[in-house]
């Protein structure tokens, strides 16, 4: 038998140690190889998204680059540490150190270069799949399935490199001590079991801090936060895990009612010894954990604005036209060809804004007639209102101002005209984006406008609103306008242009395609991140299946039931899996209220049921691998060594 042959049999042989980190390296391969095809998709290169396409999933090429890296070191140490007993027997035989090193880089090859080659198959065989489930989502109009070279270099290019650095780096984790330790599988001291209440009592501390913070956090303060919060809750969590977890079992020890009663004494006397042991790999679960539900989070929510847009911008299209604007007709007579062209039925309403200022507050009020507004509101399905001379209506800025507006009447006199005006309660419905009249405005009788009209030479300016029941399809509608007003905000032109357009069905076709595709790639990110830290533990468990495999062998011999035999691994098993999971999601949770704060003020939009929908899918799939984890791990117990 060869040298070769020798570690093609190790990786056999092994293949139950080998298997979940096999599993993470195809899937990390195939979802490099997923993202590189659409990266290099013909469609993609020449379609407008080819920018925010090629940002978005290189970006995510790099962090999966980076984060297969660390995955992987992290893995091969722990398997290193399983195998010590192994190669003691190894060295025992005769087999030299730079033998034992060989063999370490080749087994690693030879598991790489596997996992290249069926990660680039299955990447390439789900290909067609893929594009389809990104062209129904992204809106593409055509996406076939191509092949190319492109992908494929990539693909094999990166992850033969990393592999390559990993084989040469492997054998430094082999740490040989001496050779009676290294057959008894011993070479790896554990950690000492002493916790720091100090540190025990910070680490709650922190955490109670981060999260009092993010609860309690507002508009003014919110992006100092997103620097703070991150540093302090990390820390918080690894002193969570090294010191406060150990703090409350060894606490729990000392109330003997609670302790010496049924299978308590063993669950938390082995949870000790398990959570010191395994500090890190809590620490490092939670916060790939936590990083991976704020991916997803972040961007379901802002698909959750893209769903939402109809609602803060209720109009199909606007043109804000302001004195000394040559262009107005032209523009006007463009929109209107192109909405005929088109084929879109619309409501077209000028409004003249005329501004005056209040003897109530010293404030410029912009104002605008109730004729106006009803022709508006009756195209809107909505009823008109009557005003009478002297009365009038704050037009609130915001869904949320709402509320307090009506409450508040205010007699006031507009001091240029010397108008009085009693303004009772606000305009009951929301037709107007965001401050998109001012955010200081109210509507007034048509005889009270046209008396406060004679005294203005020229209005403010002049808001057209075109109501537009199939506003989704206005996005080739004053395209040279768009471009024109683009053109000038990017050159910063010192001529400013006299003009506003916005056209929200053409905002929301590019904000929807570029929401759901950095969705998708987040969600392929998180995947990726969700199996490697399911596999940390994997990798943890099977590091100590020896010890447990006797240990359980010994309880087995003293009588104990099938039953009380799962009861034990469950209690084992229960908190290696959903403690850093819960710890996870409350940080999740927290942050997400942060995110809630800058939503509230970016566009008054609710998250919640995105984020919910998120937090219990990743559960779901937590407790399904728990199940298939607890399962194979049951079996390996009850194999005899």
């Amino acid at each position: 038998m060869t040298f070769r042959q020798f570690a093609f049999r190790n990786v056999v042989r092994n293949r139950r140690v080998y298997a979940a980190f096999f599993m993470a390296s195809v899937f990390s391969v195939m979802v490099f190889f997923l993202n590189s095809m659409l990266l290099f998709h013909p469609s993609i290169e020449s379609s407008a998204l080819k920018d925010i396409a090629f940002l978005g999933m290189g970006t995510a090429e790099i962090i999966l680059y980076i984060f297969t890296v660390f995955f992987l070191f992290y893995s091969m140490r722990a398997f290193l540490q399983a195998r010590t007993k192994e190669f003691g027997i190894l060295l025992q035989l005769g087999m030299q150190k730079r033998q034992l090193h060989r063999l370490i880089f080749t087994e690693t090859i030879l598991i790489g270069a596997a996992s290249i080659g069926v990660g680039t198959f299955l990447g390439y065989m789900f290909s067609k799949f893929f594009f389809m489930v990104v062209k129904r989502i992204v809106m593409f109009s055509y996406l076939p399935l191509y092949f190319s070279w492109k992908p494929f270099a990539l693909t094999v290019g990166a992850f033969l490199s990393l592999f390559m650095i990993i084989s040469l780096v492997a054998p430094v984790f082999i740490r040989t001590g001496q050779l009676l330790e290294l057959i008894r599988g011993e070479v790896n001291e554990k950690e000492k079991l002493g916790f720091s209440k100090v540190r025990g009592i910070l680490g709650v501390l922190l955490l109670g801090m981060s999260y009092t913070l993010a609860a309690l956090t507002s508009n003014s303060i919110v992006i100092g936060l997103v620097f703070l919060l991150p540093p302090l809750a990390t820390v918080g969590t690894y002193y969570f895990f090294t010191d406060s977890l150990p703090l409350i079992l060894h606490l729990l020890k000392l109330r003997k009612e609670f302790y010496w009663r049924h299978f308590r004494l063993l669950a938390i006397s082995e949870g000790i010894v398990r959570i010191k042991e395994n500090a890190r790999m809590f620490f490092i679960v939670t916060i790939v954990s936590t990083v991976a539900f704020m991916s997803v989070g972040i961007l379901a929510s802002l698909t959750s604005f893209a769903s939402q847009y109809r609602e803060v911008n209720p109009l199909g299209l606007v043109y804000k036209s302001f004195p000394g604007n040559e262009l107005e007709h032209q523009h006007l007579r463009q929109i209107h060809e192109d909405l005929k062209s088109n084929g879109l039925d619309y409501t077209h309403v000028r409004f003249p804004v005329l501004e005056q200022q209040s003897s109530a507050t010293a404030f410029t009020v912009n104002i605008v007639r109730i004729a106006d507004i009803n022709k508006l509101a009756k195209s809107s399905g909505n009823q008109a209102l009557e005003l009478s001379k002297g009365e009038a209506l704050f037009l609130p800025p915001t869904t949320s101002t709402f509320a307090q507006l009506n409450k508040q009447t205010v007699e006031t006199v507009l001091q240029e005209s010397g108008v009085a005006e009693r303004i009772d309660g606000a305009y009951p419905y929301q037709l107007f984006p965001a401050h998109a009249l001012g955010t200081n405005a109210i509507v007034v009788s048509n005889e009270d406008f046209e008396a406060i009209a004679r005294f203005v030479d020229q209005p403010a300016f002049v808001y057209h609103a075109y109501d537009i029941q199939d506003w989704q399809e206005t996005k080739n509608i004053g395209l040279s306008i768009n471009h024109a007003l683009g053109e000038s905000m990017i050159t910063g032109s010192t001529y400013a242009p006299r003009f506003y357009f916005d056209n929200p069905g053409l905002n929301y076709s590019v904000m929807r395609t570029t929401f759901t595709l950095l969705l998708l790639i987040g969600l392929l990110l998180a995947g990726v991140f969700l199996l490697a830290a399911g596999s940390f533990i994997y990798f943890r468990l099977y590091t100590s299946l020896d010890s447990d495999r006797k240990q359980f062998d010994v309880l087995r011999r003293m009588g104990i039931t099938d039953k009380e035999f799962k009861k034990i691994v469950n209690r084992q098993l229960i908190p290696q899996f959903f403690i850093p999971w819960s710890v996870a999601l409350i940080h999740s949770s927290f942050a997400f209220l942060s995110l809630q704060v800058i939503w509230d003020a970016l566009a008054e939009i609710s998250i919640v049921r995105e984020l919910i929908m998120v937090l219990v899918g990743f559960t779901l799939l937590q407790i399904v691998y728990f199940y298939l984890i607890r399962w194979r791990y049951l079996a390996h117990i009850r194999t005899p060594g």
